[in-house]
């Protein structure tokens, strides 16, 4: 007992100094990459399969099914790609706007997870997983043709999971979680200031704020029959209150050396985290063939809207007009059991954005409903050590963009994006 103490203080601690990179590869900012050995069925399952300790995040009441001591880390690596092109956008009231489409704003990251579990007696397990549930980065070119709205945004957060789970029979477990969340938010754009008699100028706008709280999360695990298992979890709202800075420096203003400091404000937002629901089902279909299914909601209308509230000598509020929408998420998986060292993986899924309507979709997540395409592999090198690879292509609608909330400050991005993602994972579990 002293040593699994140890064992989740040092993963505790190990935690704290894991650095996350948002990736948005759900719908939304959502990242469902909290482990490798799920990527390959494109999440199919997720809340009923309980191949290992990552169970912990989707659904806790699956550590029943783990026994002695298991650890699981892995690293997914996430490539978006969002190019847009040009049709009709303004600058600030209509006037003409110079600059290019803004290059690829996806870029490479790399997602980090950990988790350990560990049976205390038949009935209780305990376990800690630490990841990143949500994430975003876009990142145009300087001085491209949506500067008003957006030149980079950069969401990065952690997640600590401390959870329990009980074994109320041999047919049905339950679980349950306790969530320590931590966001950091960038936001960078450029800011139009008229000069008398010359002109209008850019200054650079970043605001850089953090905020932290709790949620919780839980699970319900039930053997139907010796060959279905079904599984049912939540996870709760967690709303941050984030504060930090917003600073203003020149960029183009003639007589002012680029990069001058102009104003400095303290700046806070509050947020409300969307919940998620997911109901599994796993099915042997006979020695060789297991088959996935998931059906999972996200309520992404607990974000109406963005507001940035700036305080200090001249200081104005910032609002991103987002109108997101509930979400639905469906997946279907398969794995074939080729030996008794080697698993193949494959799965499908739909996944719905929260933004709906070109006139709302920002700039900063030029998001849009997205199809799953997954292949992947788990080698077992010996009885207690497994290996996981998955990788993911994501096909995206065409997406338009016609955003017209604040012509007078940030004039029109009209036009489109060509979107996809790719997504390669690994993933280590080792069992005591």
């Amino acid at each position: 007992m002293q040593t699994t103490a140890l064992r989740l203080r040092s993963l505790a601690a190990f935690s704290m100094a894991l650095g996350t990179v948002g990736g948005a590869h759900a719908a939304g900012f959502n990242l469902l990459e909290q482990n490798v050995s799920g990527l390959g069925n494109a999440y199919a399952g997720s809340a009923a399969i309980a191949e290992n300790a990552s169970t912990i995040y989707f659904n806790p009441a699956g550590m029943s099914l783990l026994p002695g001591t298991e650890f699981s880390a892995g690293i997914t690596a996430i490539k978006p790609s969002f190019k847009f092109s040009n049709d009709g956008s303004t600058g600030p009231g209509g006037t003409p706007i110079t600059g290019g489409d803004g290059g690829d704003a996806g870029k490479w990251a790399a997602l980090p997870n950990l988790y350990l579990s560990h049976q205390l007696s038949p009935k209780w397990h305990v376990g800690l997983g630490v990841g990143a549930p949500f994430g975003l980065t876009t990142d145009y070119e300087q001085g491209w043709k949506g500067r008003y709205h957006s030149e980079k945004f950069a969401i990065e957060s952690i997640n600590i999971n401390p959870s329990v789970a009980y074994k109320v029979s041999d047919q049905l477990s339950i679980g349950i979680g306790a969530n320590w969340f931590q966001i950091d938010a960038d936001y960078r754009l450029a800011t139009p200031r008229p000069v008398p008699n010359v002109g209008v100028f850019d200054m650079d706008t970043r605001v850089k704020m953090k905020g932290d709280a709790w949620g919780w999360n839980a699970g319900i695990l039930y053997q139907a029959t010796p060959s279905t298992r079904l599984g049912l979890s939540y996870r709760s709202r967690i709303k941050v209150t984030a504060d930090g800075t917003t600073k203003l420096k020149n960029r183009t203003i003639p007589g002012i050396p680029d990069g001058t400091p102009l104003s400095k404000f303290d700046a806070e937002a509050t947020i409300k985290m969307p919940d998620t629901a997911i109901f599994s089902v796993v099915h042997d279909l006979n020695p060789s063939w297991t088959l996935l299914a998931d059906v999972s909601w996200t309520g992404w209308s607990s974000i109406p809207k963005l507001t940035i509230e700036n305080s200090g000598p001249g200081a104005r509020d910032s609002e991103l007009d987002l109108r997101f929408k509930d979400a639905w998420r469906v997946a279907l998986g398969a794995n074939y059991h080729y030996s008794e060292k080697w698993t193949f993986k494959g799965g499908v899924a739909w996944d719905q954005s929260p933004v709906r309507q070109a006139k709302y979709r920002p700039t900063a997540l030029p998001d849009n409903d997205r199809y799953w395409l997954s292949i992947g592999a788990q080698y077992r090198m010996s009885k207690n050590a497994t290996w996981d690879v998955g990788y993911t292509h994501l096909f995206l609608r065409h997406t338009d963009i016609d955003n017209d909330t604040n012509v007078p400050e940030r004039g029109l991005t009209r036009g489109s994006y060509k979107n996809s993602g790719d997504i390669l994972g690994l993933q280590f579990t080792y069992r005591f």
